[in-house]
């Protein structure tokens, strides 16, 4: 299920970005500081680069690409 990043309450929308910026592995090494890239992740969901999925099994959300999100999640 894709959730809006819009309908996200700010806070909401700010710690789940947090989260996966930080999370090990995804920064490879890079010094660059978190607010430039949580503004990253920001700008790429507002232009639609990427999307909030939620695994209703397994009660999480992710970000994710959108070329990288199965079709019918877009159904």
């Amino acid at each position: 299920m894709l959730i809006p990043h819009d309908q996200l309450e700010v806070d909401t929308l700010t710690r789940l970005i947090e989260d996966f910026v930080t999370r090990e592995g995804t920064d490879n090494g890079d010094e660059t500081p978190l607010e430039t890239r949580v503004l990253r992740v920001r700008q790429a969901l507002s232009k639609g680069q990427a999307v909030i999925v939620f695994d209703p099994d397994s009660e999480q959300c992710q970000l994710m690409l959108k070329h990288d999100v199965p079709k019918e999640l877009f159904d």
